[in-house]
């Protein structure tokens, strides 16, 4: 592992602390997130932990999760979990998120709405004063309005940018839907920012996540720091 997939294994590790037998989980998705499967299934293999069962917030996650045998489910069984661990693009000092570089923010929010506590695992290259400074905000609208809400967000100042695929198609999410990336710089308000695109008919989602992380974990080259809401 290079420097960087250590740190995030650091990060995985210490989130994997907060779980306890028995849990309902909600699973994340990215490449930071899918080293706390790794470790969940270590700790499942040698019995340290029992009887979990998790929600994965993407068809990617799921493949995983059967993969390395960690039994899983759906809301519709568990609606209401017990912990979400997941990855972010970027972090500011309020704990404030933004999430979407996978393209599925949508179920993550869903999921991590679902919780009753929300961890968030980073390296320090995440972390940022405001958010805006290093990542654009992924927004998630229905086929029908794309256009619509690409000129909506430049209306709003942002610079866009359609999310595409590996094959240069537009991307598609696991609920059919396409992403528009837009860049609005440093983002002064977030919340005021995320209201605006709840407010569209044609925006299904945005990878702004407000006030929900619990703890924030940053796994930095001199050891691991946990922020907690408030603090």
């Amino acid at each position: 592992m290079n420097d960087q997939e250590i740190l995030k294994r650091k990060s995985a590790e210490k989130a994997v602390e907060f779980v306890k037998s028995g849990m309902i989980l909600g699973f994340g998705t990215g490449s930071t997130f899918n080293h706390v499967l790794y470790v969940l299934a270590e700790k499942l293999k040698s019995c340290e932990i029992s009887n979990i069962v998790g929600i994965p917030s993407s068809e990617k996650t799921q493949k995983l999760a059967s993969e390395l045998n960690i039994p899983t489910s759906t809301l519709d069984n568990f609606p209401i979990l017990d912990l979400t661990i997941d990855g972010a693009d970027e972090v500011d000092v309020k704990l404030n998120v933004i999430k979407g570089g996978g393209g599925a923010h949508f179920r993550e929010k869903i999921i991590a709405q679902a919780s009753k506590k929300y961890i968030i695992i980073v390296d320090e290259s995440k972390i940022s004063k405001s958010l805006g400074e290093k990542w654009a905000v992924p927004v998630e609208v229905i086929q029908m309005a794309y256009q619509v809400e690409l000129q909506f967000l430049q209306s709003l100042g942002a610079e866009v940018k359609p999310r595409l695929d590996s094959e240069g198609n537009l991307f598609i999410t696991d609920e059919g839907n396409n992403i528009i990336d837009a860049n609005f710089g440093v983002i002064k308000n977030p919340k005021k920012l995320a209201r605006k695109l709840e407010k569209r008919a044609g925006i299904v989602e945005h990878g702004i996540f407000v006030n929900m992380a619990d703890f924030v974990i940053v796994a930095k080259e001199s050891g691991i720091e946990v922020l907690k809401k408030g603090e």
